[in-house]
């Protein structure tokens, strides 16, 4: 078998795309976090800008980026002989089960600040930061561990045939947002809420 030579800048490799996907995501963690440490500090709870990271965490990092890999990634991966049971893929998609459950934590707990519920305050930031850490991990976890092996087991076919169907999916919209629109997202909340 045919194998990618390693080339971390070669953009024409899954695990590239992702790569830089992750690095989106990470963004709005540390935007996420910042609102978080705002309410802690009982500097305000920023309602607005914390459904603007739900948002983004429903629509980009799981509808397009998660979706991506457990629908292309990880089968192809599987194929070429990496295990989903008791092996890395596993442990990604029961990561990936739980920051679904942290996402819809923090959704409900902004309804419940919405009908004036106060402790829904304080229940979206422990969802917060249960989810912070877990994808914060989750990530280094997926560039340093599974992409490249990933990286080792997939022919350049194989490399070739992903990409050309992540471009697919980054064609499509979620929740009736473009990909681009969606990491606009993105740009909006770190030049709203700096470091």
């Amino acid at each position: 078998m045919e194998t990618q030579a390693l080339d971390p800048n070669n953009t024409d490799m899954p695990s590239a795309v992702l790569k830089s996907e992750h690095k989106v995501i990470l963004r709005v963690l540390v935007v996420l976090d910042r609102l978080a440490t705002r309410f802690e500090n009982r500097e305000g709870f920023e309602r607005e800008a914390l459904g603007r990271c739900v948002e983004f965490f429903r629509l980009f990092a799981d509808a397009c980026h998660h979706a991506k890999e457990e629908d292309l990634l990880f089968p192809a991966l599987e194929s070429r002989g990496i295990p989903r049971e008791g092996g890395p893929i596993g442990v990604m998609l029961q990561e990936h089960t739980v920051a679904r459950r942290h996402t819809a934590e923090m959704g409900a707990a902004l309804d419940a600040v919405g009908a004036g519920d106060t402790g829904g305050e304080g229940r979206f930031v422990d969802a917060a930061r249960a989810y912070i850490e877990l994808l914060t991990n989750h990530i280094y976890k997926e560039d340093n561990v599974l992409f490249n092996m990933g990286d080792q087991v997939l022919s350049a076919s194989d490399q070739e045939s992903l990409c050309a169907k992540f471009g697919e999916v980054g064609c499509r919209a979620f929740g009736g947002k473009s990909k681009r629109q969606l990491e606009a997202i993105a740009d909006e909340l770190e030049v709203k809420w700096p470091a």
